[in-house]
């Protein structure tokens, strides 16, 4: 059974950095991701090192948590610590049904004033941070958080409106599965995901996936929109306790 402990930031710094110590020399230079998303990403995963942002769009219609969920599955299973800091709705069981391993997952539902502080805490000893974009962030704080995710060789994961990202990925239009003619439950969402960067990553892709699933049907080009969500408190680790 999973336990689950609160901290004060202050506390951060001790625990994160001996939690994953991410190397960027000698580690893993990228981190794997479904195989339904690696036509989206230039490296076919998670580079270290790099911003890749998740937009919001309309709370009904996003999909962008269960698209982090997505993004966070893979390195989770194998072996990567990740933290989500500033999304008070994203729970524990979802996570864990997307396959996440929760010994390895720090919840932050409430960073408060100390956002930029608590970010770069964890970007210091997490591989995969990702993180609501409060609606007052400067663009100079925004460009600390990615240098520092370069030097550490973090992932960092903005979700929400998030300026010179190295891709972009937003759920664009999706189709829910499970409802009959009167009855029966909603199961999984067919989404088109749509990825817009600079660099290798510059020509504008869609892909369609199941969320949760794992079918692929197609990639063809498309540009992306984005927006923003914000929140504030202390740090809940979900693992053994």
């Amino acid at each position: 059974m999973a336990g689950r402990m609160v901290l004060g930031s202050a506390a951060l710094a001790a625990l994160v950095r001996p939690a994953s110590a991410p190397d960027p020399a000698g580690g893993h230079r990228v981190l794997p991701v479904a195989p339904e998303l690696t036509g989206l990403l230039p490296n076919r995963g998670l580079r270290r090192g790099s911003t890749i942002a998740v937009a919001t769009g309309q709370p009904r219609r996003s999909g962008g948590t269960s698209l982090v969920l997505a993004l966070l599955a893979e390195a989770s299973r194998a072996g990567s610590w990740c933290a989500v800091v500033g999304v008070p709705t994203f729970g524990a069981g979802a996570a864990a049904e997307a396959g996440i391993a929760l010994d390895r997952l720090a919840l932050v539902p409430n960073p408060g004033p100390d956002w930029p502080t608590v970010v770069a805490a964890l970007i210091d000893g997490v591989d995969v941070v990702v993180t609501a974009v409060p609606a007052t962030v400067s663009a100079s704080v925004a460009a600390r958080l990615a240098a520092r995710a370069r030097q550490r060789g973090s992932v960092l994961v903005p979700y929400g409106r998030w300026d010179g990202a190295d891709v972009t990925l937003q759920v664009v239009r999706g189709v829910w599965e499970g409802l009959g003619p009167g009855r029966g439950r909603l199961r999984r969402r067919e989404v088109t995901v749509s990825a817009r960067g600079r660099g290798a990553a510059a020509r504008p892709k869609e892909v369609k996936v199941w969320l949760p699933g794992n079918t692929l049907t197609r990639v063809i080009p498309r540009p992306a929109r984005l927006a923003d969500p914000s929140r504030r408190g202390a740090l809940t680790l979900v693992g053994s306790a």
